[in-house]
Protein backbone atom coordinates (compact mmCIF):
# COMPACT_ATOMS: atom_id res chain seq x y z
CA UNK A 1 0.00 0.00 0.00
CA UNK A 2 1.28 3.37 -0.41
CA UNK A 3 -0.02 6.88 0.34
CA UNK A 4 0.38 8.77 -2.82
CA UNK A 5 3.61 11.27 -1.41
CA UNK A 6 6.25 11.20 -3.68
CA UNK A 7 9.87 10.05 -2.97
CA UNK A 8 11.39 11.66 -5.42
CA UNK A 9 11.55 11.26 -9.26
CA UNK A 10 13.86 8.61 -11.47
CA UNK A 11 14.57 8.76 -14.97
CA UNK A 12 14.22 6.07 -17.27
CA UNK A 13 17.66 5.17 -18.80
CA UNK A 14 16.90 1.78 -20.95
CA UNK A 15 13.81 -0.56 -22.07
CA UNK A 16 14.70 -4.05 -22.11
CA UNK A 17 11.79 -6.08 -24.23
CA UNK A 18 11.53 -10.11 -22.96
CA UNK A 19 8.40 -11.40 -25.65
CA UNK A 20 5.65 -9.20 -24.21
CA UNK A 21 7.33 -7.42 -20.76
CA UNK A 22 9.23 -5.09 -20.55
CA UNK A 23 12.35 -4.63 -17.85
CA UNK A 24 12.83 -1.05 -17.05
CA UNK A 25 15.70 0.35 -15.29
CA UNK A 26 15.45 3.43 -13.69
CA UNK A 27 18.23 5.65 -12.07
CA UNK A 28 16.97 7.29 -8.96
CA UNK A 29 18.49 8.76 -5.29
CA UNK A 30 16.75 5.72 -3.56
CA UNK A 31 18.22 3.41 -5.92
CA UNK A 32 21.43 2.60 -3.90
CA UNK A 33 18.18 1.74 -0.51
CA UNK A 34 15.95 -1.02 -2.30
CA UNK A 35 16.03 -4.55 -2.10
CA UNK A 36 15.41 -7.42 -4.86
CA UNK A 37 11.39 -7.87 -4.40
CA UNK A 38 11.08 -4.67 -2.95
CA UNK A 39 7.21 -3.34 -4.10
CA UNK A 40 7.83 0.63 -5.12
CA UNK A 41 5.00 3.16 -6.93
CA UNK A 42 6.26 3.81 -10.20
CA UNK A 43 3.81 6.74 -11.59
CA UNK A 44 1.18 4.58 -9.59
CA UNK A 45 2.41 1.64 -10.74
CA UNK A 46 3.14 -1.21 -8.18
CA UNK A 47 6.06 -2.75 -9.21
CA UNK A 48 8.53 -5.37 -8.26
CA UNK A 49 12.06 -4.58 -7.96
CA UNK A 50 13.79 -7.66 -9.83
CA UNK A 51 17.42 -6.35 -10.26
CA UNK A 52 19.83 -3.45 -8.46
CA UNK A 53 22.92 -1.51 -9.63
CA UNK A 54 24.67 1.06 -7.64
CA UNK A 55 22.27 3.80 -9.30
CA UNK A 56 19.85 2.44 -10.68
CA UNK A 57 17.48 -0.36 -9.91
CA UNK A 58 15.15 -2.66 -12.67
CA UNK A 59 11.60 -3.14 -12.74
CA UNK A 60 9.46 -5.48 -14.94
CA UNK A 61 6.29 -4.70 -16.52
CA UNK A 62 3.79 -7.16 -18.23
CA UNK A 63 2.18 -6.49 -21.30
CA UNK A 64 -1.58 -6.28 -19.32
CA UNK A 65 0.48 -3.51 -17.41
CA UNK A 66 2.15 -1.53 -20.36
CA UNK A 67 -1.51 -1.57 -21.84
CA UNK A 68 -3.27 -0.31 -18.89
CA UNK A 69 -0.64 2.20 -17.48
CA UNK A 70 0.98 5.05 -19.38
CA UNK A 71 4.36 2.93 -18.71
CA UNK A 72 4.10 1.29 -22.13
CA UNK A 73 4.07 4.51 -23.78
CA UNK A 74 7.28 6.22 -21.97
CA UNK A 75 10.81 7.12 -23.33
CA UNK A 76 14.51 7.05 -22.42
CA UNK A 77 15.16 9.98 -20.49
CA UNK A 78 11.47 10.09 -18.89
CA UNK A 79 10.56 11.11 -15.21
CA UNK A 80 9.31 8.75 -12.98
CA UNK A 81 7.63 9.41 -9.43
CA UNK A 82 8.94 7.18 -7.04
CA UNK A 83 7.53 6.00 -4.01
CA UNK A 84 7.84 3.09 -1.71
CA UNK A 85 5.30 1.25 0.23
CA UNK A 86 4.08 2.74 3.77
CA UNK A 87 5.47 1.41 6.56
CA UNK A 88 3.41 -0.02 9.12
CA UNK A 89 4.60 2.71 11.61
CA UNK A 90 4.15 5.23 9.23
CA UNK A 91 1.83 8.49 8.33
CA UNK A 92 -0.52 8.20 5.87
CA UNK A 93 0.07 11.59 4.57
CA UNK A 94 -1.82 11.27 1.42
CA UNK A 95 -4.88 8.24 1.05
CA UNK A 96 -5.02 4.72 0.82
CA UNK A 97 -3.62 4.44 -2.80
CA UNK A 98 -2.77 0.18 -3.81
CA UNK A 99 -0.32 0.73 -6.93
CA UNK A 100 -3.35 -0.45 -9.25
CA UNK A 101 -3.99 1.86 -11.83
CA UNK A 102 -7.52 1.51 -12.89
CA UNK A 103 -7.02 3.50 -16.04
CA UNK A 104 -5.31 6.30 -18.09
CA UNK A 105 -6.47 9.79 -18.30
CA UNK A 106 -5.81 12.76 -20.87
CA UNK A 107 -4.26 16.45 -19.70
CA UNK A 108 -7.21 18.62 -21.35
CA UNK A 109 -5.67 21.70 -19.67
CA UNK A 110 -2.97 23.04 -17.35
CA UNK A 111 -3.16 26.95 -16.50
CA UNK A 112 -0.94 29.03 -13.97
CA UNK A 113 -2.74 30.82 -11.43
CA UNK A 114 0.21 33.28 -10.16
CA UNK A 115 2.03 30.95 -8.13
CA UNK A 116 -0.25 27.51 -8.38
CA UNK A 117 -1.71 25.47 -11.17
CA UNK A 118 -4.61 23.52 -12.06
CA UNK A 119 -4.57 20.66 -14.00
CA UNK A 120 -7.86 19.48 -16.21
CA UNK A 121 -7.65 15.94 -16.99
CA UNK A 122 -9.91 13.64 -18.81
CA UNK A 123 -10.79 10.00 -18.84
CA UNK A 124 -13.61 7.06 -19.74
CA UNK A 125 -16.97 7.26 -18.42
CA UNK A 126 -17.45 4.72 -15.75
CA UNK A 127 -19.60 4.35 -12.32
CA UNK A 128 -16.29 2.74 -11.06
CA UNK A 129 -14.20 6.01 -12.37
CA UNK A 130 -15.88 8.59 -10.02
CA UNK A 131 -14.63 11.38 -8.70
CA UNK A 132 -16.27 14.03 -6.71
CA UNK A 133 -15.37 17.61 -5.52
CA UNK A 134 -13.08 17.91 -2.59
CA UNK A 135 -12.30 13.89 -2.47
CA UNK A 136 -9.30 11.55 -3.15
CA UNK A 137 -7.54 11.30 -6.77
CA UNK A 138 -4.43 9.67 -7.16
CA UNK A 139 -2.52 10.79 -10.83
CA UNK A 140 0.61 9.31 -12.26
CA UNK A 141 1.11 7.91 -8.49
CA UNK A 142 0.83 11.47 -6.41
CA UNK A 143 -2.36 11.48 -3.75
CA UNK A 144 -4.40 14.61 -4.79
CA UNK A 145 -7.62 16.40 -3.36
CA UNK A 146 -9.93 17.16 -6.59
CA UNK A 147 -11.35 20.69 -7.40
CA UNK A 148 -14.44 19.95 -9.94
CA UNK A 149 -15.76 16.74 -10.88
CA UNK A 150 -17.73 15.72 -13.79
CA UNK A 151 -18.68 12.01 -15.04
CA UNK A 152 -15.54 11.95 -17.32
CA UNK A 153 -13.19 14.65 -16.22
CA UNK A 154 -11.75 16.19 -12.99
CA UNK A 155 -9.05 18.88 -12.12
CA UNK A 156 -6.90 19.42 -8.95
CA UNK A 157 -4.50 22.32 -8.09
CA UNK A 158 -0.93 21.72 -7.62
CA UNK A 159 1.35 23.85 -5.23
CA UNK A 160 4.87 24.86 -6.38
CA UNK A 161 6.19 22.09 -4.38
CA UNK A 162 4.28 19.57 -6.18
CA UNK A 163 5.02 21.17 -9.30
CA UNK A 164 8.78 21.05 -8.74
CA UNK A 165 9.44 17.48 -7.00
CA UNK A 166 6.85 15.74 -9.36
CA UNK A 167 6.77 14.51 -13.27
CA UNK A 168 3.88 17.51 -13.22
CA UNK A 169 5.94 20.31 -14.74
CA UNK A 170 6.25 17.62 -17.54
CA UNK A 171 2.83 17.50 -17.79
CA UNK A 172 0.90 19.67 -21.75
CA UNK A 173 -1.80 19.05 -23.51
CA UNK A 174 -2.43 15.57 -24.80
CA UNK A 175 -0.10 13.68 -21.79
CA UNK A 176 -1.50 10.16 -20.82
CA UNK A 177 -1.34 10.06 -17.46
CA UNK A 178 -2.08 7.30 -14.77
CA UNK A 179 -5.85 7.00 -12.51
CA UNK A 180 -6.02 5.42 -9.59
CA UNK A 181 -9.72 6.54 -8.57
CA UNK A 182 -10.66 6.17 -4.70
CA UNK A 183 -10.61 2.92 -3.13
CA UNK A 184 -13.44 3.66 -1.12
CA UNK A 185 -15.61 5.14 -3.45
CA UNK A 186 -15.03 2.33 -5.89
CA UNK A 187 -16.19 -0.01 -3.16
CA UNK A 188 -19.54 1.83 -3.02
CA UNK A 189 -20.27 1.99 -6.21
CA UNK A 190 -19.52 -1.74 -6.56
CA UNK A 191 -22.12 -1.92 -3.66
CA UNK A 192 -24.45 0.30 -4.99
CA UNK A 193 -24.45 -1.86 -8.60
CA UNK A 194 -25.11 -5.10 -6.77
CA UNK A 195 -28.33 -3.76 -5.67
CA UNK A 196 -29.37 -1.80 -8.59
CA UNK A 197 -29.16 1.11 -7.34
CA UNK A 198 -26.38 2.01 -10.09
Amino acid sequence: MFTGIIECEGELVSIETEGSNAHLVIRSEISHELKIDQSVSHNGVCLTVVALSDDSHTVTAIDETLRRSNLGSLNIGDNINLERCLRADGRLDGHIVQGHVDTTGTCKSVRNEDGSWIFEFEHAKSVENTTVPKGSICVNGVSLTVVDSSPTTFSVAIIPYTYEHTNFRDLKPGSKVNLEFDVLGKYVSAYLMRRGEL
